[in-house]
């Protein structure tokens, strides 16, 4: 079992399990510095075991599994806090993640443009012997784009790192039109509802700084 020394008694450690550097940039930037571990969850498998699970259901599962795997690595301490994040677009219910490539890049691109979609996020968190999951829903509109732009941002190749296919704080934020909730959780880890969940673990956001 590994363990992480602590900067100090009284200061949690927030391991990340996740290789997003989105999600790290995010928590870096509230002033918070993670430990990153990524899983070895796969993905595919669950959701081939999941066939009739809803968006919400699925990315929540995907969270659970990997911030369960990333626990295991360590010792039950009160004071190791675990977060596993999971994000799908949601468009007619259906759940798009990563591109598999530039074709399916492209026709994701052709079905969102000018249309709205919902950014869901799981949000697993692990302290010691509690567990929290909850999703965080935000609904993006996205701009009408030309074949000439679609083609142009594809071969930038972000669509193919990110759930949905687009960005928010990349070069696919001036093809969303607005967004109607959290922002941070369509860049990959909503921070108000990961602040709530630790809140109710007994963790206050500041001891995190």
């Amino acid at each position: 079992m590994a363990r992480l020394e602590h900067a100090s008694l009284d200061m949690p450690t927030l391991v990340l399990a996740s290789a997003s550097p989105a999600r790290k940039r995010l928590l870096t930037d509230a002033g918070v510095t993670p430990v990153i571990r990524v899983s070895d969850v796969d993905e595919r498998a669950i959701e081939i075991a999941m066939p009739d699970a809803s968006p919400a259901d699925l990315c929540l599962e995907l969270a659970r599994a990997k911030a369960l795997a990333v626990a295991a690595e360590f010792e039950s301490d009160p004071d190791m806090i675990v977060i596993g994040c999971d994000s799908v677009l949601e468009i007619d219910g259906v759940a798009y993640g990563k591109p598999e490539d530039a074709a399916t890049a492209r026709s994701r691109w052709q079905l969102m443009s000018g249309r709205s979609g919902i950014l869901r996020t799981g949000h697993w968190v692990i302290r010691g012997e509690q567990q929290l999951g909850e999703v965080a829903s935000t609904t993006v509109v996205h701009g009408v784009l030309t074949d000439a732009e679609i083609d142009a941002y594809i071969a930038t190749g972000e669509p193919l790192q990110v759930a949905g296919g687009f960005t928010l704080d990349g070069l696919g934020a001036p093809f969303v039109e607005r967004i109607d909730g959290d922002p941070s959780n369509v860049i990959g880890l909503s921070l108000p509802l990961l602040r709530s969940m630790l809140t109710r673990l007994g963790v206050a956001w500041p001891s995190l700084w």
